[in-house]
């Protein structure tokens, strides 16, 4: 019986410690609070944190995460006479969109989150399929206009229209460097919407497509051989993009092998977080893109750098940005609602939550949200020109 005793709790033991070994990689977490508690309110994220766009998906999420600490080092907020704190929860998708939906059911289930931020197209399609039903709102970090133009009523794109960069980038490249195009975007399918979108343009303003292939950055991270290809082709303007890193490199690698044309950089990639990857700005010369925030003349963008900066030691990009204002905007249209958990109250007082932004926090001026759910900002765009990133009016 004495023996029997000892095996049973060795055997208890035994299934103890192998339990608690297979649970899985556990969400991160701004405060650890999991599940529903009627005081925190789960904001849901869901993104690339590792692989070649991690650093992309890390600042998305940097954006969000400074403005729920704000938030919650000023006591919380009020809705309805009750005060609320937020708790952040994300999960790291690998920027595969399958894996976007997993863990938003994940968020759904575990966290009961109202609203769950994804930072690529692929990945808010993905949640479209089922959001209405589920009743959360999408956060969508994507210039893609399909994401608004299908209708789905719980969607809140962020970033402005992608479509809009369209024709100053064209009108820039072609006067300052010729009309022979060659493509190198990512191979996401951001990529080729961007492509299926900018190509043509060129082509209408009398310009010729020499070259049009892709890189799938989650795969590559030699880009010799299709910049070779590419080249062989006499290009003017090299049209290339998807997150910072990689497209630097591509960047860098088409100097090397004795590119002396311009860029046009999709929205994604930004300027000023490729520079430190290709080398100088001198590298990045004959680039268009989005203005960085860096260079922005917005009042409330000094004190923004200045604690992005002390806070996680690099400089803030327009995608920490945008994401952290769109978090104040979430919570001013709870507050408006009348509602912590109703998505459809909350998506209906968006405008409203534009609208109350604090002076503080508005680093972009973001007017309204269109009848799609698009925040309708104003493009900005910059160029680099001897050595220095300039805006293109």
């Amino acid at each position: 019986m004495k023996k029997l005793k000892v095996l049973f709790v060795f055997l208890l033991l035994t299934i103890t410690v192998l339990t608690g070994c297979n649970k899985g990689d556990s969400p991160v977490s701004s405060s650890g609070s999991k599940g529903k508690n009627d005081n925190v309110v789960n904001i849901g994220f869901s993104g690339p944190l590792s692989g070649a766009a991690a650093l992309y998906g890390k600042r998305t999420l940097n954006g969000v995460e400074m403005a729920v600490n704000e938030i919650n080092d000023a006591g919380g907020f009020e809705v309805d006479g009750k005060k609320y704190t937020l708790n952040l929860v994300s999960l790291d998708d690998k920027y595969l969109p399958n894996e976007t939906g997993s863990n938003a059911k994940r968020l759904i289930q575990e966290y009961d989150t109202p609203i769950i931020f994804t930072p690529h197209s692929g990945g808010v399609l993905a949640l479209q399929v089922f959001n209405e039903q589920e009743e959360f709102i999408i956060g969508a970090y994507t210039s893609e206009p399909a994401v608004t133009e299908s209708g789905n009523s719980l969607t809140v794109r962020i970033p402005p229209n992608y479509e809009g960069y369209i024709e100053p980038f064209t009108t820039y490249a072609m006067e300052n460097f010729g009309k022979k195009i060659a493509a190198l975007p990512t191979s996401s399918q951001y990529g080729k919407d961007w492509t299926e979108a900018v190509l043509p343009h060129w082509e209408k303003q009398g310009g010729k497509v020499v070259y049009n292939s892709s890189i799938d950055f989650t795969k590559e991270t030699d880009f010799f051989t299709i910049v070779t290809n590419a080249l062989k082709k006499d290009p003017d303007v090299l049209f290339i993009g998807g997150a910072s890193e990689p497209t630097a490199k591509v960047a860098k690698q088409a100097r090397e092998l004795g590119f002396k044309g311009g860029f046009i950089i999709m929205d994604q990639a930004k300027l000023d977080q490729m520079k430190p990857i290709a080398g100088s700005y001198e590298t990045l010369e004959g680039s268009i893109g989005v203005l960085p925030l860096m260079d922005s003349d917005e009042e409330a963008v000094p004190a923004f750098v200045e604690k992005y900066q002390k806070n996680y030691k690099e400089d803030p990009s327009s995608e920490v940005g945008l994401n952290y204002i769109a978090m104040y905007a979430f919570v001013e249209a709870m507050k408006s609602a009348g509602s912590v958990d109703d998505a459809k109250a909350i998506r209906k007082h968006m405008q409203d939550g534009l609208s109350n932004i604090g002076p503080d926090q508005k680093i972009y001026d973001i007017p309204s949200i269109d009848e799609n759910g698009g925040f309708a900002s104003t493009i900005v765009v910059g160029a680099v020109e001897n050595g220095k990133v300039v805006p293109i009016r």
